[in-house]
């Protein structure tokens, strides 16, 4: 195993450290902290200075190398009060870029240790700060409809520039890297509405309607009625225009309704990437409210993302740039905390659990080259270059941790008691 040292590389020029006392003293325990990257390289350059850290493998062909460039010794001060999100936000305000910020994302996921070292000591200090305002956006019925509009609600324009024509915000299923997003989005719906086998005989009711994608798809090729709900007003316009053009009024009911408030019984309930904004103290809520929906042999299928069990409750009671910028109110849940909480509020058992993870790495990919093949129009619908560095950082910060395997995206098939049937086409025939 070979390591470079944090050091001054041979035949570059030198040059004195720039920054205040307290920006060079945290500039130089960010630098050591990075030194010990293990699997990878990273080249740091800041002026004339390059520093050439991380320990590789001998053996290693093809370790994870990128550079990154310090342009404002702020950087160094925003990292050590806030951590990674203080990282972050440096980049929101080009305090500093990276030739490949997914692979820079991946090189901290792969050294956890380091990463929460990151968080620790004086980033704690602003670390109390971001939970407390964290507190703020618990998802009562008010607070729902509110962290909702943060993200949603920023213009349907914005999402329908880089989302699949089925405008499905969440993670497709490929079979090939080379297949289309919109083949990999729709492959994702028909997965779903095949599981469920759903059919003109059944009534589906959908929590978390996004724009549409799910119950256009459902109602339309496998003729079943969906009754949909969103807290977004954006969301809830544009699917009420989409439903009408494709003549489907008759067979989805739209509703601007919290999941709480849900009436009535169905056939089949349908979640795709809703439970992360529910907040985990209405993960008990949450179940119960998806068993009081079922008719005693009915299914549901709950798309989620989810993070590794083992650190649930360190993700659960920290705040990340997504929670901080992107996603305000949100969590991830981790199977056992879904599994714990449906076994404790309801009476619905997991049958079956597929992981698509791997394919959300490579839908995030499309967005992110999408959304950033893009810029004139993002700009054009009047969002500003912090914005969109923004959105880039979070998209690379997404796809990194799918990549390396520390958040998956998880199918739960749930079933209850009286689900009794014989033939799962889809446990059947793997489709």
């Amino acid at each position: 195993m070979s390591r470079i040292d944090a050091s001054t590389t041979p035949g570059t020029p030198a040059t004195a450290e720039t920054g205040s006392l307290a920006e060079r003293i945290l500039r130089r325990r960010l630098i050591d902290t990075l030194a010990q990257l293990r699997g990878c390289r990273l080249l740091l350059e800041e002026g004339h200075q390059v520093h050439v850290l991380g320990t590789v493998d001998a053996d290693d062909a093809t370790p994870l190398q990128t550079r990154l460039r310090v342009h404002d010794p702020a950087f160094w001060r925003m990292a050590a009060l806030n951590g990674s999100v203080g990282a972050g936000e440096a980049f929101m305000d080009g305090l500093w870029d990276c030739d490949d910020v997914v692979v820079l994302m991946r090189m901290l996921v792969r050294n956890r240790d380091l990463l929460d070292a990151m968080d620790s000591g004086t980033a704690r200090l602003g670390g109390a700060l971001m939970k407390l305002l964290h507190l703020f956006a618990r998802n009562t019925r008010t607070g729902s409809r509110r962290n909702i509009a943060a993200h949603y609600d920023l213009g349907n324009p914005l999402f329908s520039l880089f989302l699949d024509e089925n405008l499905m915000y969440s993670s497709a299923i490929y079979e090939d890297e080379g297949e289309s997003l919109e083949t990999a989005a729709t492959r994702k719906l028909d997965r779903i509405c095949q599981k469920l086998q759903l059919g003109p005989q059944h009534r589906v009711v959908e929590i978390g309607t996004g724009w549409g994608g799910f119950a256009l798809h459902a109602a339309g090729k496998y003729g079943c009625h969906v009754t949909t709900t969103t807290i977004s007003r954006e969301q809830h316009d544009l699917a009420a225009q989409r439903i009408a053009a494709a003549g489907l009024q008759d067979r989805i009911t739209l509703l601007m309704q919290d999941y709480r408030d849900l009436e009535g019984t169905f056939d089949r309930v349908v979640s795709i990437e809703m439970i992360e904004a529910i907040g985990h103290q209405y993960l008990d809520t949450y179940f119960a409210k998806v068993a009081s929906l079922l008719k005693p042999d009915g299914q549901a299928m709950i798309q989620a993302i989810t993070i590794e069990d083992h650190r649930y409750v360190q993700a659960r009671d920290s705040v990340d740039f997504i929670k901080r910028h992107i996603f305000p109110g949100s969590f991830i849940p981790s199977v056992a905390a879904m599994t714990g909480a449906l076994a404790k509020s309801s009476d619905l058992r997991l049958f079956n659990l597929e992981d698509i993870g791997p394919s959300y790495a490579l839908t995030l990919r499309a967005w992110r080259e999408r959304f950033m093949g893009q810029l004139d129009q993002v700009r054009a619908l009047g969002y500003d270059s912090r914005f969109i560095r923004m959105w880039e950082f979070y998209l690379a910060y997404c796809e990194a941790g799918f990549l390396e395997r520390s958040i998956g995206d998880v199918h739960l098939w749930l079933t209850k008691p009286g689900a009794r049937a014989t033939q799962y086409p889809y446990a059947l025939q793997g489709l």
